[in-house]
């Protein structure tokens, strides 16, 4: 009996030994029982989180206020250019602003002046270094119009039209290059490409470019630039050596008379063609031409030839035209062979006579003019130019039909010489006279070649909408510095670095680091703490461990 009580005794103390042995244990964090290279890549692999989680959100940060800077900025900036026509060179200088990264023209009388002299380029096709001084009055009023702080970064271009499109290469080049002398001293931002005669895409110097351009500034004007392509407008021009045909088509193209641009969100597909010699000076002294060279080959006592474009009684001067090599007694001969019978109807079939010229010869399934392709005509238009100028001259609304064209221009080439500059004593006889042939080669152009009805209203003549001139210079303004804008964006990344954003990379430069340090010594000051379990409570407790122990 005694031996059983002290085995008892026995082991109530071994169990009370072990109850106090289990009540000083503790039970680690998980962590605990890892090894200690564990936990310190555990460690480092949570700070390289943090750290590029602030690194992450910093350079949001930077690049949410740079691109918000660049948005929200506004820039003034100049552009110049200067349109070397058949009849005289104007320079055109634009003020403009760019907001939100978008340029903003105006167009008016406060972001645009002009500055014309006469002649063209192309009159110095026998001393082209004569262009110097013509150009360099165009610069001065170009400069004059610029803040100086602002030439080295404003643009000056030079583009030659029809005029110059006359000329041999070789010519065109000697009066370039004298330009582009002038251009280079005069200390605004300038290379020698800048300076050239209007080509097409595949370098055919047929002046395409010249009717796109224009088709550019009409749409912009009307506000239909940078939306459905069906709702824009074409253009008819009517310069003094050539005519533009530009209007968006659906129809296949060949591709040497398609063009494609791109404006925000839209992608147009155009025709566009410069019709060379068929500008409204060029193809009169044409016809009057072929009049005379009819004349070349008849005898002196033959019947006089007629003159249907020419008011009765006008006395005409055949020594400025470029006739065949003829001795003057050939050339009086003529003058005196030519009869000014002013008839509209003869005039005009005359005129067509000219645009119809070489169709035989036209490899396509349509040529409405010579031998040049020419998709059916979409849309409405706006005839621009000569149109504009004959219309006007007669009294005629912008939405005229051409029976309304038809009607004055017959009237006027009825009337006698004496008359007419009786009643228009202000206009040059040289102008005066044009008018006759001008209306009746409209007629002959829109209607017997294009097929525009005698009443169609899709046709507008206008030679500027609202304030804004349909001047084929301020298209080209247009394409040139929305693209120079899209190339600056599209290095957007090298932007942010530049100098202009040091101080801001800096400040955020700082701003990681500050971020850093606070998030490192908050994580040094916390204390280590390590779980227990309390046997005489019954459960887990928390308790603080020293870093150090």
């Amino acid at each position: 009996m005694r031996r059983s009580n002290a085995r008892k005794i026995n082991r109530v103390d071994n169990k009370s030994k072990t109850m106090e042995s289990a009540k000083l244990q503790y039970r680690p964090s998980r962590s605990s029982h890892r090894s200690p290279n564990r936990n310190s890549s555990k460690s480092k692999s949570r700070i390289f989180c943090y750290t590029s989680i602030v690194f992450v959100i910093a350079f949001l940060c930077y690049v949410f206020l740079f691109s918000s800077h660049v948005r929200f900025s506004v820039k003034r900036k100049y552009g110049i250019v200067i349109d070397g026509g058949s009849t005289g060179t104007r320079i055109h200088v634009f003020e403009y602003e760019v907001r939100n990264g978008v340029p903003v023209y105006d167009f008016g009388d406060k972001g645009l002046v002009s500055m014309r002299v006469n002649p063209g380029l192309s009159a110095y096709a026998e001393e082209p270094e004569m262009a110097s001084e013509s150009v360099g009055k165009l610069v001065e009023f170009g400069k004059q119009n610029v803040p100086q702080e602002y030439w080295s970064s404003t643009e000056i271009r030079l583009m030659a039209t029809a005029g110059m499109r006359l000329l041999d290469s070789g010519v065109q080049e000697k009066i370039l290059e004298v330009c582009r002398g002038v251009l280079r001293d005069s200390g605004l931002k300038f290379t020698d490409d800048w300076a050239s005669v209007i080509s097409d895409p595949v370098g055919i110097s047929d002046g395409s470019d010249e009717g796109l351009y224009a088709w550019v500034i009409a749409n912009y004007a009307l506000g239909t630039l940078g939306s459905d392509p069906l709702q824009t407008t074409g253009i008819i021009e009517l310069g003094g050596a050539s005519a533009q045909v530009t209007f968006v088509s659906n129809e296949p193209m060949p591709p040497e008379y398609s063009r494609t641009i791109k404006f925000r969100n839209f992608t147009y597909r155009i025709y566009s063609h410069s019709l060379l010699q068929f500008g409204q000076n060029v193809a009169f002294d044409l016809l009057l031409e072929s009049l005379v060279a009819r004349g070349h080959h008849q005898a002196p006592e033959s019947v006089k030839l007629m003159d249907p474009c020419s008011p009765r009684g006008y006395p005409h001067n055949l020594m400025s035209l470029k006739l065949p090599p003829s001795s003057l007694s050939d050339r009086t001969r003529h003058l005196s062979s030519l009869y000014p019978s002013g008839n509209f109807s003869e005039c005009r079939s005359a005129s067509l006579s000219l645009l119809q010229k070489d169709k035989e010869s036209c490899p396509y399934k349509s040529c409405y003019i010579g031998s040049t392709f020419m998709p059916k005509l979409q849309g409405n238009f706006l005839a621009t130019e000569n149109f504009f100028y004959t219309s006007r001259f007669f009294g005629l609304p912008p939405k005229a039909f051409l029976s309304d064209l038809m009607a004055a221009g017959k009237s006027f080439c009825e009337e006698d010489w004496s008359s007419l500059k009786s009643k228009y004593p202000s206009l040059l006889e040289e102008d005066l006279h044009r008018y006759c042939f001008s209306s009746a080669y409209i007629l002959a152009l829109l209607h017997d070649s294009l097929g525009i009805a005698l009443d169609d209203d899709r046709i507008g003549y206008a030679n500027q909408v609202e304030n804004i001139p349909l001047d084929w210079a301020l298209g080209a303004f247009i394409l040139q510095s929305t693209a120079e804008l899209d190339k600056d964006h599209s290095g957007w990344f090298a932007n942010m670095f530049s100098e202009d954003s040091l101080i801001l990379l800096l400040f955020f430069a700082f701003f990681i680091l500050v971020m850093f340090t606070a998030w490192y010594v908050s994580k040094w000051r916390k204390p280590q703490l390590k779980t227990v379990y309390d046997l005489e409570k019954g459960k887990y407790i928390v308790t603080r461990v020293g870093r150090c122990s």
